[in-house]
């Protein structure tokens, strides 16, 4: 009984501190781009630390190492969790954004407090098919 007690406030502590981590980041001002983790194509290859820029409306995924990748006409076109096995590789509790630009197509993975700067950078297709008989789904 005493372990869970333990847990519970180990892990209450560890939401504090990213929390307080995320505010003092945003109160900081204008935040240099948006950490994450990149891999291009989307479903396929390795993935790599960066992060998004957006500059004058235009969005790039800076890699670590390498070269700048720029997203043309980025549209972000799904959010989701990762699967276990990217879960592996990634943080288990970041979301994936799915964008496809003129280039070819990109996953980007952010901690959830970070999606809305991701989604700001990449927006979603405002375009819905009326005759979509699926309905909304978890596209944005």
């Amino acid at each position: 009984m005493i372990e869970y007690v333990v847990m519970a406030g180990v892990a209450a502590g560890t939401g504090w501190l990213l929390r307080r981590k995320h505010r003092q980041r945003v109160a900081a001002g204008n935040v240099a781009g948006v950490p994450g983790m990149a891999r291009q194509p989307a479903g396929e290859g390795r993935w790599r630390m960066g992060r998004l820029y957006v500059d004058r409306g235009a969005a790039r995924w800076v890699p670590r190492r390498g070269e700048p990748v720029p997203l043309p006409g980025a549209r972000a076109t799904g959010v989701r969790a990762p699967s276990v096995r990217e879960g592996m590789s990634i943080n288990p509790g970041s979301r994936i954004v799915t964008c496809g630009y003129e280039g070819g197509t990109i996953d980007i993975a952010v901690m959830p407090l970070d999606l809305r700067g991701v989604l700001a950078a990449v927006p979603g297709q405002d375009t819905a098919d009326p005759s979509d008989p699926a309905g909304p789904s978890d596209t944005v």
